[in-house]
């Protein structure tokens, strides 16, 4: 059948011979819409797509015989492969990391990862991160003690993020972690390795009878830069082994194994997504970074059983079928997971969040590295966190110290950011750093550049705590992190229960996700045998899991 005469049927397909016959009953042949769309979405079935009475249809039953022609059969125009949710992606990671599924749960920062978060991606059988970043040490240990007595052996893990101007806090969190048996941390922000990350990943490594290295704590690193990702991708350099010998982490014949296994068990290509971000394009970084691991294991033969898996972005089954397609191991979901109930978040960001577009977000200073110029994705629409984030920025580029700044501005900073005088802004400052880092205090009184900084983060701290508590006198300066991926993702559960703040989970949303990716990963198999199915015959909605579970799991 010409395939551009048949534009108004269901299922078309072009004008070649066919793959071979089929046999079984005519009656069990489908084209009409909802008929097919319902054959589509039992990813775990392979269908066969059949001409008869001059329109091609779609079955499950029958035999399926490829080559030759029987007059006696109908002709055989394609076969859709089986694609179970488990089978999208590299099924080594979810083997190591324990888990069922390759779709990530990411370590979004401030315990907007949370504790419940967490568990639930766990016990659906997908690995989670905790967001330790910026939480006080009581804080994490109580989160992860909580979830390793919960969890037991399920998959999940906890973020390490890189502290340059608190490195003894970066030290604080892995001492925690290593006593406390974390051995799965996604590693972020990092611009180069540190000893702390380093004594992390090596901790305990060992060869057995066979000469096998093996170490227990697993580094998922996210990284958008090459000269990044490089690191991640082979074994440390001797001056980090000589110091991790000369510190005691290390025994000199544990640096020795050290120096043939890679620092990264995988590797995360973060593109555009919330928080820290280069806003890379997803369609040309996880290729590259593909081809880096590739290029480094020619060197270094253990960079090639690192996988690499996609993040930023994610938040429409198409996004995760094309980042699957380009060879991603796993994906990664976070600005999504935020607008979930499950989220440390507030009702009062969920809702914004449930109202965002592609084009409501935009760049503004990060707080851990504001003096570095480092920015982060964050929302836009219905707050003046990013205007007056840049501010700052911008006052601490032009000035020497807050006295060198204009009276009019400083009256300005205090009326409306700092909603006080500056300085019961340093004295507050003073006083929270002189419990968490008197260092920084001492610095401060030397330096007042750096005293200045403090003041800002101050701000910038706050503003992510404030929204995250949902503190109504402080609404214009919600600083929520978030990538463009929301709006795909309003528009993908728009007309749905899921459209909804309240009915917004993590588990129903991540396995809609990888169902819908399924369905377009079989779509896409169909194409490259001259097979087109409207669009009308195509339901890529979220569903509720008891749904999910007849039709896939």
């Amino acid at each position: 059948m010409p395939y551009d005469q048949a534009a108004s049927m269901t299922v078309t397909a072009h004008s070649r011979g066919p793959l071979g016959t089929w046999l079984g009953d005519a009656s069990d042949l489908v084209h009409d819409p909802s008929s097919v769309a319902e054959l589509l979405g039992r990813v775990h079935v392979p269908l066969y797509v059949v001409e008869h009475g001059g329109r091609v249809a779609l079955t499950a039953q029958g035999e399926a015989r490829l080559g030759g022609r029987d007059h006696d059969a109908l002709d055989l125009r394609g076969v859709i492969p089986a694609s179970p949710l488990e089978h999208l992606g590299d099924p080594s990671f979810a083997r190591e990391h324990g888990a069922r599924f390759n779709l990530v749960g990411g370590a979004m920062a401030g315990g907007i990862a949370s504790v419940a978060m967490v568990e639930a991606f766990a016990k659906a059988g997908m690995l989670a991160f905790y967001g330790a970043a910026g939480l006080g040490l009581r804080e994490v240990e109580d989160a992860i003690g909580g979830l390793s007595t919960r969890l037991l052996d399920r998959p999940w893990g906890s973020n390490l993020i890189h502290s340059p101007y608190e490195p003894k806090l970066e030290e604080a969190v892995v001492d925690l972690y290593l006593r406390q048996g974390v051995r799965t941390v996604s590693a972020s922000a990092y611009l180069d390795l540190t000893l702390p990350l380093l004594r992390y990943r090596y901790t305990g490594i060992t060869a057995d009878t066979q000469g096998r290295v093996h170490a227990p704590n697993r580094v998922v690193a996210k990284v958008s830069r090459a000269e990044v990702a490089r690191k991640f991708l082979a074994p440390p350099e001797p001056k980090w082994l000589r110091a991790l010998v000369e510190s005691g982490a290390l025994t000199s014949a544990q640096a020795e194994l050290a120096a043939t296994l890679p620092v990264a068990t995988d590797l995360t290509a973060e593109a555009d997504s919330g928080g820290h971000t280069d806003n890379r394009p997803a369609l040309t970084l996880i290729p590259s970074m593909i081809a880096l691991r590739d290029e480094v294991a020619r060197m270094h033969p253990g960079a090639a059983q690192i996988r690499v898996g996609a993040a930023g972005g994610i938040g429409t089954p198409h996004a995760a079928a094309a980042a699957f397609a380009m060879g991603a191991a796993y994906v990664v979901t976070g600005t999504i997971n935020q607008a979930c109930v499950e989220s440390g978040t507030s009702d009062a960001v969920r809702a914004r969040l449930a109202e965002a577009g592609e084009a409501d977000v935009t760049m503004a200073p990060a707080a851990d590295m504001f003096e570095m110029g480092v920015e982060l994705q964050v929302l836009r629409r219905g707050t003046l966190f990013p205007m007056r984030a840049r501010k700052l920025w911008e006052l601490y580029r032009a000035h020497p110290s807050l006295d060198a700044i204009p009276q009019a501005e400083r009256e300005s900073l205090e009326r409306t950011i700092f909603r006080k005088p500056l300085v019961q802004v340093w004295t507050d400052t003073a006083s929270f750093w002189a419990d968490r880092d008197p260092e920084q205090v001492a610095k401060a009184q030397r330096d007042p550049k750096h005293k200045m900084a403090l003041c800002f983060r101050a701000y910038l701290g706050q503003a992510s705590r404030w929204a995250n508590r949902g503190l109504t006198e402080r609404e214009p300066d919600f600083q929520v992190w978030c990538g463009p991926a929301i709006g795909g993702f309003n528009a993908w559960t728009a007309d749905t229960v899921f459209a909804e703040p309240s009915q917004r989970r993590v588990v129903p949303i991540s396995l809609s996700l990888l169902h819908g990716a399924a369905v377009l990963t079989r779509l896409s198999a169909l194409r490259t045998q001259g097979v087109h199915v409207a669009a009308d015959s195509l339901d890529l909605r979220p569903r509720p899991t008891a749904q999910l579970e007849e039709l896939c799991l």
